[in-house]
């Protein structure tokens, strides 16, 4: 009699014939499928020969790619050249990257670990050896491993208790590898991928059956012209290139073909885009300069303007001539004197019969522009007023009354500014302060204020990069005040850890004794459980403790107005020496006479905010200090942040060096995130192309606005077909 145990064998392992018979059967069908469908770029990734639904699936879930085109943009991260063999004794604990070894495989065993299996093998080379591991495998891998072969194997490293390992290596026998491309490409993955058997080799493989159909799939998008012009590689050939490179050389041309492209055809849709406005955003010539522009800026101008100033207040008056409503970014690091450039363009619109408003995101903040203008104009009797949410009832009334009667000329505000309640008789001039922290929906209010749209200039007071700004901001005009005004000295920045502390203390002691203040400023208001961070709370203790016979003020966000005002002005006065603040300091404050900063746990800051903050010194005539307090043990990236900040004062650097460290989304703000997602163009590294593609398309735009020249219509075609559906407001057709 057959027993329990045979039965239940026989019939399992029928059952795994018939399985294997009914997946053979439906692989050959599938690939039937596949080979009388005609591939395209919106071809589901499923029909590419070697990947099917189950894969596709997967791939999709992991990595994002549904569609050929999707695998297309799936670039290499790099290439591994085939030429390079690494040794066993060249590895190191910081040995991170995916190589190459040459060698043999020996004594392969299975492992059981409670529930769980691994495959386990040795491999060796003539100066060592170390293990390759496979967490999840099938039966005929432990039957097919070339033992004691000369092999290659690729893969990344592990280190566990000083010893090397190889999980899920790539293994190739010696003699296939003859006639291979020498730089093989390194597809991004995971480890999770990889587990089931979609590691590099499928990737090459998969992208490989993809690039036999690029004569089917690519189309070309450059006119003769710009082939000749910048000796481009044919797309085709970009795209077979970048993946499967016939050498460095073919490689490098289709890499500048790809992001030229990539480039050229963002800031076509940006240039259109300008276009489109200058010819819908109509607005009021503002012609005149008079008797307003002219006396200021003869009586009362308390400094003579730097070359950068006078060179974007230029620009801004062209702009305002024209009957077009300006859009204008005016970039200037911290101190460089926007809000000059920024009064100058509001006496030129008064000049013209209109108002002005320039509005703030923080009351703080439009507090400071406010009281720095009113002092400016103090002696000129132009009217000009503060709203914020915290102004009263009395005078948000004459406020009101004067903004419609048209006696009020410069309305200084937050949000406020935007209520139905305000109305204006004539807004000529709206001027954003840290634009990004606005919503589109409320500066569209702002420009709701006139039937005619207010000209609209945009200041930041954060760096943003030359390439970020050329790329993200292509509608707006941008401006850059690249220079300090005279007589300012760099500010010093050093590095301090706690067992420094005392001789900070006593730093600062010195300065106070020469008459200047300080500025101690904390990441948190109260100490974090989770976080070993100093906090403002335990730090004004230890502040007020050690300088016992100073006055000591504080400042954090979670005060009500008018005791920061209160705190602002007792400090601003000289009446405390020292103020003990959070990040609330950040923008706004302005005590010239305020010599050192020291910043507790800088580590916690990012490095545009270190840079904000440290501009809040300097400010006056005297030397001026940073002082970067840290823990001992700082991460890689916190190091690049303090390297950075001491060595340089330039807001334009430290905001490349930001951007390498945190990516542009995040500099721009969340809400734009993902806006400058490019597939190859890198905007820090790439900002020669970058340069080059929109002078580029200035010059074609100019020329041909409507890209109706017969050797532009292959552009034009290609920018329809692909994007005008992103940029609904084109006109082009």
């Amino acid at each position: 009699m057959v027993s329990y145990k045979l039965r239940l064998s026989i019939f399992f392992g029928s059952l795994f014939y018939f399985t294997e018979i009914r997946t053979f059967i439906f692989r050959t069908i599938f690939d039937s499928r596949i080979s009388d469908k005609k591939m395209t770029l919106e071809t589901s990734i499923e029909y590419v020969k070697g990947i099917g639904p189950e894969r596709a699936k997967l791939i999709k879930s992991v990595l994002g790619l549904s569609t050929v085109e999707d695998m297309l943009n799936f670039y290499p991260l790099r290439y591994l050249d085939k030429s390079k063999v690494y040794k066993i004794s060249q590895l190191h604990e910081e040995t991170s990257q995916e190589i190459q070894f040459k060698g043999r495989i020996t004594q392969v065993q299975e492992i059981q670990t409670g529930k769980t299996k691994r495959l386990t093998a040795k491999f060796n080379d003539d100066t060592g050896s170390m293990d390759l591991v496979w967490f999840q495998y099938s039966k005929w891998l432990k039957e097919q491993l070339p033992i004691n072969r000369e092999v290659y194997i690729f893969g990344k490293i592990n280190v566990f208790n000083r010893q090397f390992s190889m999980p899920h290596p790539e293994i190739e026998v010696e003699e296939k590898k003859e006639g291979e491309i020498r730089l093989k490409p390194i597809y991004p993955s995971s480890e999770k991928l990889t587990k089931r058997g979609l590691n590099q080799r499928f990737f090459q493989n998969a992208l490989r059956n993809i690039c036999k159909e690029i004569p089917n799939l690519i189309e070309e998008n450059f006119p003769e012209y710009l082939m000749k012009t910048f000796k481009f590689m044919s797309r085709q050939h970009a795209f077979l290139n970048v993946h499967f490179p016939k050498d460095q050389e073919h490689f490098d041309k289709a890499d500048f073909r790809l992001k030229f492209e990539e480039s050229f055809f963002f800031q076509l849709g940006y240039g259109l885009k300008k276009l489109h406005h200058k010819t819908q955003s109509y607005g009021n010539p503002f012609p005149i300069i008079g008797d307003h522009f002219n006396d200021f800026y003869e009586n009362h101008l308390p400094f003579e303007l730097t070359g950068a100033q006078k060179r974007v207040l230029k620009e801004i008056r062209m702009d305002m001539k024209r009957p077009i409503q300006m859009n204008r970014l005016l970039q200037g690091d911290v101190g460089s004197g926007k809000t000059m450039v920024a009064l100058l363009t509001m006496l030129i619109a008064m000049d013209n019969g209109f108002q002005s408003c320039i509005m703030a995101p923080t009351e703080i903040l439009a507090q400071q522009h406010y009281n720095g203008i009113k002092e400016l104009l103090e002696k000129t009797g132009i009217n000009i007023r503060l709203l914020t949410g915290s102004t009263k009832v009395k005078e948000r009334r004459i406020i009101h009354e004067e903004l419609e009667n048209g006696t009020l000329s410069i309305l200084v505000g937050t949000h406020a500014i935007l209520e139905d309640k305000v109305k204006f008789k004539n807004l000529g001039l709206a001027i954003i302060d840290e634009q990004h922290r606005f919503g589109v929906a409320q500066r569209a209010k702002l420009w709701a204020k006139n039937k005619i749209p207010p000209h609209i200039l945009v200041m930041t007071a954060t760096p943003i990069p030359r390439t970020l700004a050329m790329s993200f901001y292509s509608d707006l005009d941008v401006s850059v005040i690249d220079e300090m005004p005279v007589g300012r000295k760099p500010i010093i920045t050093a590095h301090r850890r706690e067992k420094d502390r005392l001789y900070v203390y006593n730093f600062c002691k010195d300065e106070i004794k020469k008459g200047r203040q300080v500025y101690f400023v904390y990441p948190l208001i109260e100490e974090s459980e989770k976080l070993d961070y100093k906090n403002l709370m335990e730090g004004l203790e230890h502040v007020m403790d050690f300088f016992s016979d100073y006055n000591v003020t504080m400042l954090h966000g979670k005060m009500k107005p008018d005791e920061k005002d209160a705190a602002m002005t007792y400090f601003a006065s000289g009446k405390a020496e020292i103020m003990v603040a959070t990040t609330v300091i950040e923008v706004g404050v302005n005590v010239p006479n305020a010599s050192v900063m020291v910043i507790e746990s800088s580590e916690r800051f990012g490095l545009s905010q270190l840079h904000q903050l440290r501009g809040r010194v300097g400010r006056g005539a005297e030397q001026s200090y940073c002082i970067l307090m840290t823990s001992d043990k700082l991460s890689k990236e916190s190091r690049t942040r303090v390297k950075t900040m001491t060595e340089t004062n330039d807001g334009f650097k430290i905001s490349e060096v930001d951007m390498q460290l945190r990516g542009p989304g995040d500099i721009l703000g969340t809400q734009q995130s993902g806006v400058v997602d490019f597939k190859r163009l890198d905007l820090v590294n790439d900002s020669a192309i970058i340069k080059t593609t929109k002078n580029t398309v200035d010059r074609i735009l100019e020329a041909d606005p409507m890209l109706t020249r017969q050797d532009n219509l292959i552009i034009k075609n290609y920018y329809i077909k692909y994007y005008k559906g992103k940029n609904k407001w084109s006109k082009i057709s």
